[in-house]
């Protein structure tokens, strides 16, 4: 059996200025700003949130069936799923349109200017749930807004369990959006702030949350996360790093860990801090695809960071 993964493919273009934006921009001209950053550091990624969930999945031995919208310069990235084993039977290319980019400029105060084209991830309601089968669980994770919309409305009326996980996409929704999100979701995972949005445009608590799904899942960066239970908070600790490189990607990993644990039938404080070591993996690599392990370092790094043995994987 397999997860549905629905959400993005993107290509990352990431480049580093060896100064700090706030030498070279005046807060007295910002309304005629016209600047060039010399960025001699650059290196392109593959990302998206559906790929970086499945990647991570696949690595702890899960069954992930992304879906998503690429367009006509996704070959070598599809490349790259192939090498990984990854299925793409339902990623669709968009003819005439391209993938999904970021490009992302950070100073040396780690501030970032992000420019990110959609492409064809704005035709992510071109794909249908229904078209997979075999399906245990699924998660509707950041894509265009009409696919998402959709895809949740699929998951349900199939009986399918999903996660919705709103992440970057959150300001494409209003308050109704979101109660309809979670009448639908069996669970919910956000970070810490796009938590308070939730909370702030659907007028209901994290318990309140809580008690319309199964559970809410709240990531806290280094001060690890908060599972919401009908009647209780779990918190999930960090997981030992031997370094911060690059944040980015972290909650994708997250989530496959997530994704691992349900359909592994897990009890949620073993889901948690597997999910929680798949992040802390991820932030000591650059990128959203360039880490690894063997399920042993897996296992011996859950001993060291939570004392105490996983027997599940």
């Amino acid at each position: 059996m397999s997860a549905l993964i629905c959400g993005s493919f993107a290509f990352d273009t990431i480049m580093v200025f060896q100064d700090k934006f706030k030498n070279h921009i005046l807060p007295d001209k910002v309304h005629i700003l016209n600047v060039a950053f010399h960025v001699p550091d650059l290196r392109r990624e593959f990302g998206g949130c559906a790929a970086n969930i499945a990647f991570n999945l696949k690595m702890l031995g899960g069954k992930p069936l992304p879906m998503g919208t690429v367009g006509k310069d996704f070959s070598p990235y599809a490349e790259w799923m192939k090498q990984h084993s990854i299925p793409l039977d339902h990623v669709k290319k968009i003819d005439g349109a391209y993938t999904a980019q970021a490009f992302i400029t950070t100073d040396q105060d780690d501030n970032q200017i992000t420019a990110f084209h959609p492409g064809a991830m704005d035709f992510a309601h071109e794909v249908k749930v229904g078209d997979a089968q075999g399906i245990q669980l699924g998660i509707v994770s950041p894509d265009g807004r009409q696919g998402m919309i959709d895809h949740a409305r699929q998951f349900s009326e199939a009986g399918i369990p999903f996660i919705f996980d709103p992440g970057q996409a959150m300001p494409l929704f209003n308050g109704d959006d979101f109660k309809l999100f979670i009448e639908q979701a069996t669970w919910v995972c956000v970070n810490d702030y796009e938590s308070q949005v939730l909370q702030e445009r659907t007028g209901w608590s994290p318990h309140e949350i809580a008690a319309k799904v199964d559970a809410l899942i709240v990531t806290r960066g280094g001060e690890g996360s908060h599972i919401y239970l009908d009647d209780k908070r779990l918190d999930i600790p960090s997981a030992a790093v031997s370094g911060i490189v690059d944040p980015t990607g972290c909650g994708d990993a997250y989530r496959g860990g997530l994704l691992y644990g349900l359909m592994s039938g897990l009890d949620w404080e073993v889901t948690g801090r597997i999910a929680a070591l798949m992040g802390a993996i991820k932030i000591e690599q650059h990128g959203t695809q360039n880490h690894s392990f063997t399920l042993d370092e897996f296992r011996d790094r859950y001993h060291n960071s939570f004392g105490m043995e996983l027997a599940a994987l």
